[in-house]
């Protein structure tokens, strides 16, 4: 649905704008002048429904934010006592993956705009820490119980690294797709997921299990 489409109320005209402009150009590099008038609407209505510049960016990843992590704690959740640290894996990473993949066009420029700010230490408290420091934190206690062998530190450090592999993954850069020739798309999440999953699982076990290498 588009930004402008008709059907939508105001602040979500406003908020897909943001989304899209802020993906593409960083939070610098729009003004509200740009987004409203790519949302089709006055300025002043910006600051009305959000206040200022930043106010608005926080809105916008809140919104997917609070539905991506009701489907990761719903997921994980669902976990067996049991169950092994592939799984706990892919219940983290696969609602972002089926978002990102079937949720339409606004969650591509959200994992985009994610991939920038986990990058930044400007936005890590502000943003990283206040939206999904709670499931980061159900994420690891559920990889402790797969892993009960590991050092609390080493199984930081595994998340540390499968969420650099997540936000590069979702973020679709296609530097696969320019170094593999084509061989390899980063449009096709799916598969990427497929190996993607096994992959970080066998990190984690190299790690965290009781015969890892972490210290």
């Amino acid at each position: 649905m588009g930004v402008h489409d008709s059907e939508l109320s105001t602040q979500d005209r406003i908020l897909n704008a943001s989304e899209s402009l802020f993906a593409e150009f960083g939070f610098d590099g729009v003004s509200l002048r740009r987004i409203t008038q790519h949302a089709g609407v006055e300025l002043a209505l910006a600051n009305y429904h959000f206040g200022p510049k930043k106010d608005l960016f926080l809105a916008v990843i809140r919104r997917r934010a609070d539905e991506l992590n009701r489907a990761r704690v719903g997921a994980l959740d669902a976990l067996e006592p049991d169950a092994e640290v592939a799984e706990v894996i892919d219940a983290f990473t696969r609602p972002f993956l089926e978002k990102s993949v079937r949720g339409g066009s606004g969650w591509k420029s959200y994992a985009r705009l994610i991939a920038q700010i986990a990058n930044s230490p400007r936005w890590t408290e502000v943003v990283m820490a206040s939206q999904f420091d709670g499931v980061a934190t159900k994420f690891i206690e559920r990889t402790k119980l797969a892993l009960p062998h590991s050092a609390d530190r080493n199984i930081y450090w595994a998340f540390h690294f499968l969420l650099g592999t997540m936000m590069m993954t979702f973020a679709e850069t296609e530097r696969i797709d320019s170094l593999s020739g084509g061989r390899c798309r980063s449009s096709d999440l799916d598969t990427i997921h497929a190996k993607m999953i096994p992959f970080l699982a066998a990190g984690f076990l190299a790690l965290c299990g009781p015969d890892g290498v972490g210290g």
